[in-house]
């Protein structure tokens, strides 16, 4: 199938993985804050870990900026263990929850600013790099910006469509503008990552196996 533009492509992509997978309503957080911890937690990590983790927060009713900002790094840090690298993360997770609650007073007071200053400012901080920043900014701030993960990257490098960063970006947010269509489709995007566009890829069974180049050229 040869589509005749890139918009084309991506939104074909995206109806075939929604009727697929159906909508995963993603991110599966309370708050918006839970939202910035898990974006903290899962970095090099799986959200089965992340889940563990955030569940520890709970128990412990710790699950708040406030709390988060005066708890002690070590007991922290024994909280979220089954994330992985959890002395670094209790430390960037208490310094982040001091910064934002010195400067905001609460997470849902940075949903005024400007996107691109929010960004800015969310890569400001220790810790934070563009896909974390994405996904705080999309997830717990509701701001029309696609989250780039290495999933999409892989997808749309065997796709065939330009796969740097920011065409990835400029690319989607030509087409999707509506902040619940930005969020499905990097969800449905991390699935298809997971279950068949792995580093191995289980091409036979992908829904997107009639339209991939990857696909077609080990078959030709």
């Amino acid at each position: 199938m040869i589509f005749s533009t890139i918009n084309e492509e991506i939104e074909k992509i995206y109806h075939i993985l929604l009727e697929f997978f159906g909508h995963q309503g993603w991110w599966p957080a309370e708050t918006s804050y839970e939202v910035v911890v898990g974006a903290i937690l899962t970095q090099n990590t799986s959200w089965r870990n992340v889940k563990k983790a955030i569940k520890n927060l709970k128990e412990n009713n710790l699950l708040d900026l406030k709390k988060i900002a005066e708890t002690d790094i070590d007991f922290l840090a024994e909280l979220i263990k089954p994330s992985g690298f959890y002395r670094q993360k209790a430390i960037r997770l208490k310094n982040i929850s001091l910064v934002i609650l010195k400067d905001f007073g609460n997470i849902e007071n940075m949903r005024n600013m400007d996107t691109e200053k929010v960004m800015e400012y969310l890569l400001s901080l220790n810790g934070v790099g563009c896909e974390t920043a994405e996904s705080i900014l999309l997830y717990a701030l509701d701001k029309p910006v696609f989250v780039v993960d290495s999933y999409t990257i892989r997808i749309f490098g065997r796709m065939g469509l330009p796969e740097k960063r920011e065409d990835i970006k400029k690319n989607v947010m030509n087409i999707f503008k509506d902040v619940n269509d930005l969020k499905e489709f990097h969800a449905l995007l991390v699935e298809l990552g997971k279950n068949y566009c792995k580093k191995i890829p289980v091409c036979n069974e992908c829904p997107l196996n009639e339209y991939c180049r990857y696909y077609r050229g080990e078959n030709e």
